[in-house]
């Protein structure tokens, strides 16, 4: 069992005198981490300006237990350690159970049901753009504001991060890296990936974190040198999969590395070395994101930065495997708490002392509220903010707050059903009823569940039938909430559209990340779905066609609101199948029907190229 280190505590793959029996090879990092903790340390009298700059990093896909400082020897997080014990650390704090929804909520302050944003694919990943996002509020109030990284809230106008108020942007399409959002030819490049800078397509050289990290910090350079507060959102694609291509040396050293500390389940001895190989890559991908973390705080305390520029470091759901989530149970895609608690380190030495752990029960909805607090932005009449800014208690942690309930909900489809996989939190009580996050629906009775957490960490004694009053009470409180979010807007679960044939994006590729999938599969190669899309005005489009692998001859048909058009398709060719078709304006919706040897699929991706 791996125990929790005390605040007070170096650790222990900072210390030289263990790092040859521990570390496995680790010590060629000693020296940054080091150097690190001299930084953090040291006494920088420089401040830029009178309100501090900001920088969030969410990682995609890394546990909650997946730190040193959270009692993890076995995966190496120096930077991040030594960050913690300079910072306060919230550990009462909840995600989603799955990445879209949590980016949702982090970047407006609102519960995701609230912003159509309720899956992670096929069109449930796209946020509506009547939302306000943090980098809207903060590029309003005179910050520069760039992100790198997973945006996930949608590939094309008006849903991309430079339509949602951020300024400078380098990013990947879709849900990560290796999926059906990729550029064509790129596919699942962690290493030389082709991105997107504000929008244009950009080959890279060189491994996707360090490219995101890199590029803020161009970016944080930049602004600071023409005297500008800065908001940097770094949210990498590590250590989401696939796993195939990540950073080797620290694999090397990963392959050396016992696993068996950090397996929650007992897994048949014949899987062992497949299933420690998969844990060195994530390792291997947390340490490199570390190791950039190291690099980034360096670099701040250099511009003289440092003491009065906000950090900010969490996950965005539960670990992607079965593994040490400290005390509680769960993972990625779980409503039990190893799912949805991420530790969020809060570092902003101006102001923030050392040390301290808070414990209330915070969530990802709170981080707007609390960063307009931190950087005397108003709120906004019109905006409702479903979370509560902390900095009360980052100030004063003896800080009384109120008791609330906190709600986190999300599973596969394209409306939420009441009582589906959710969980609410109430202090230390938690009503829970985990139904699954792949399945669309349950049916029958909800057989809901009461934790009291505190008693009981790994949720394994139910007192639903011993507390019936706070069951009750705490199922009314769901009951209250659901119907609240639900009823945000007219048709509030409506997918929202994209807007093609603008100066915008006069060039709209459309990938199965955001088809309404239809039929088999959703990213099957046999699937068939269509995109939802609006258009100002009528205007005539080439519409091309990629297919990925190879296919026979076949015939297309191409639909988009009353207009029909019907092309063949060359034998093996992924690319040029194009033609000239007339789209309506308004509404409508675009499908591409094509037949193989009389079965009927979908395209890879559609490009649509208005014609002035």
């Amino acid at each position: 069992m791996l125990s929790k280190r005390k605040p007070q505590e170096l650790p222990l793959s900072l210390h030289p005198q263990k790092s040859a029996d521990h570390s496995h090879g680790f010590t060629e990092y000693l020296p940054l981490a080091l150097a690190l903790i001299a930084v953090l340390i040291g006494n920088e009298t420089t401040v830029h300006a009178d309100r501090p700059n900001v920088i969030v990093i969410m990682s995609d896909d890394q546990g909650g237990g997946d730190y040193g400082f959270m009692g993890n020897d076995v995966i190496k997080t120096p930077n991040l350690d030594a960050m913690a014990d300079k910072s306060a650390v919230l550990t009462n704090f909840y995600v989603s159970p799955v990445c879209a929804p949590t980016r949702a909520s982090l970047m407006t302050g609102r519960y995701n049901y609230r912003t159509r944003c309720i899956d992670t694919y096929v069109g449930r990943a796209m946020m509506d753009t009547t939302e306000v996002t943090i980098a809207e509020f903060l590029r309003d109030a005179g910050y520069s504001t760039g992100i790198y990284g997973k945006w996930h809230l949608g590939d094309n106008y008006p849903l991309r991060p430079q339509d949602q108020g951020f300024q400078d942007s380098l990013i990947h399409r879709g849900g990560g890296i290796g999926q059906p959002s990729d550029p064509f030819g790129a596919e699942g490049k962690y290493t030389d990936p082709t991105l997107f800078k504000n929008g244009v397509e950009t080959p890279k050289k060189g491994y996707c974190t360090d490219l995101y990290f890199d590029e803020a910090v161009q970016f944080i350079e930049q602004e600071t040198k023409a005297g500008k507060n800065f908001f940097t959102y770094i949210a990498t694609n590590a250590p989401h999969g696939p796993f195939n291509d990540v950073p080797e040396s620290l694999y090397q050293d990963y392959l050396k590395v016992d696993f068996n500390p950090i397996l929650v389940n007992k897994i048949n001895p014949a899987r062992k070395p497949a299933e420690f190989d998969k844990l060195a890559r994530i390792a291997a991908m947390i340490t490199n994101i570390d190791d950039n973390v190291g690099k980034l705080l360096v670099a701040l305390n250099e511009l003289g930065i440092s003491e009065n520029t906000i950090v900010i470091y969490l996950n965005d759901n539960g670990p992607n495997s079965m593994r040490y989530v400290g005390d509680m149970r769960g993972m990625k895609s779980h409503v039990d708490d190893g799912g949805i608690r991420s530790p969020l380190v809060f570092h902003w030495p101006s102001v923030i002392k050392k040390k301290m752990r808070l414990n209330h029960l915070c969530a990802h909805i709170d981080l707007l509220p609390t960063l307009l607090d931190v950087c005397d932005v108003p709120r906004r009449p019109s905006v409702h903010l479903d979370g509560r800014s902390f900095l009360p208690i980052l100030k004063n942690p003896m800080t009384d707050m109120p008791i609330r309930q906190i709600v986190l909900q999300a599973h596969r489809g394209n409306s939420p059903q009441k009582f589906h996989h959710f969980a609410l939190h109430e202090g230390p009580w938690k009503l829970v009823h985990p139904t699954g996050f792949g399945n669309e629906q349950f049916d029958g009775e909800p057989a809901l569940e009461l934790y009291h957490l505190t008693d009981d960490p790994k949720q394994q004694h139910d007192l639903s039938s011993e507390k019936p009053e706070i069951f009750n009470r705490l199922k009314q409180g769901y009951e209250d909430w659901f119907s609240d979010v639900s009823s945000t807007r007219p048709n509030n679960y409506a997918p929202p559209r994209i807007v093609i044939g603008t100066d915008h994006e006069p060039v709209s590729t459309l990938t199965r990340q955001d088809w309404r999938h239809a039929s088999g599969q959703p990213w099957g190669r046999d699937s068939n779905g269509f995109w939802l899309l609006e258009a100002p005005e009528p205007a005539a489009y080439e519409v091309e066609l990629i297919f990925k692998g190879d296919h026979p001859t076949g015939e297309a048909r191409i639909t988009a609101g009353k207009a029909r058009l019907g092309m063949a398709v060359s034998t093996t060719q992924r690319r040029g199948h194009s033609t000239l078709m007339h789209f309506p304006s308004g509404k409508f919706k675009l499908q591409v029907d094509v037949e193989f040897d009389g079965k009927t699929q979908g395209p890879h991706q559609v490009i649509l190229t208005r014609q002035d």
